[in-house]
């Protein structure tokens, strides 16, 4: 399996031209972060976790040439904005792009994209297969996952489980059963937004009291805002197993 980090930012660190801060004005290109997602590539599939409206920025960056499956962790906008520029890989693939969500997610994305799912189809439209979800583990062509029920705030978020790779964002409370789920995993990814606490995300601190509870072989930050600092200065903070995560940081497991 192969990982690649597409996005390691979040929403409330997203470069723009207002922003002076020392992130932003950084030239260490480990600071230049588009918003959170994940590509995979395992037993020859190609899938991507959440498409942000960096997706055609990243697949282009990265230069991923197709795509077997889009899993969505939730339905907020950071993490879903990206859905129309799927059309390439419906261009290219000639067929329909299989995607993976809960309920909630799938009606919320309905009502973003409802020119996707009219019955009247517009020529060029992003093509979907739409596969529901639930807390339990489904497959993908033989490859087995595992969601992770974890909590943004109040909003139930999934993470994922392949094989011994787990992918957690957007999260703040991790319920006991859940981390059963984790507890076995060689990488573990999970969000780390800033030093401060937070009502919706884990903060540094609370990132790393979960490692060390779940204790995987190596733990990745994710979902970065510019509010954590430097990547140079925090990774010199981090213990040896935690690393900060960087866009295009590529892990072979």
């Amino acid at each position: 399996m192969t990982i690649t980090f597409l996005g390691t930012g979040a929403s409330q660190g997203t470069p723009t031209v207002v922003c002076r801060c020392e992130v932003c004005r950084s030239l260490d290109f480990r600071d230049k972060r588009l918003r959170s997602s994940i590509h995979l590539s395992i037993n020859n599939k190609s899938i991507i976790i959440d498409a942000c409206p960096d997706f055609r920025q990243q697949v282009i960056g990265e230069q991923i040439n197709s795509l077997d499956a889009l899993l969505f962790t939730h339905e907020h906008k950071d993490h879903t904005g990206g859905l129309d520029d799927v059309r390439g890989f419906n261009f290219k693939q000639k067929k329909a792009l299989p995607i993976y969500a809960r309920t909630s997610v799938a009606i919320q994305l309905e009502k973003t994209y409802n020119y996707i799912f009219a019955k009247d189809v517009y020529p060029g439209i992003p093509q979907l297969k739409v596969n529901l979800i639930e807390n339990k583990p489904f497959s993908i062509d033989n490859i087995t996952v595992l969601p992770i029920e974890v909590l943004h705030y109040r909003l139930p978020v999934f993470g994922f489980r392949f094989n011994n790779f787990t992918y957690i964002t957007d999260a703040n409370f991790i319920a006991e059963e859940a981390l059963e789920k984790i507890k076995g995993s060689t990488i573990l990814v999970v969000n780390a937004l800033q030093k401060e606490p937070h009502k919706a995300h884990f903060n540094l601190k609370q990132a790393i009291e979960l490692t060390q509870q779940v204790q995987p072989k190596e733990t990745y930050l994710t979902h970065i805002s510019h509010k954590l600092g430097l990547h140079k200065e925090i990774s010199k903070e981090l213990p040896h197993n935690i690393k900060l995560a960087y866009d295009g940081l590529k892990i072979h497991l």
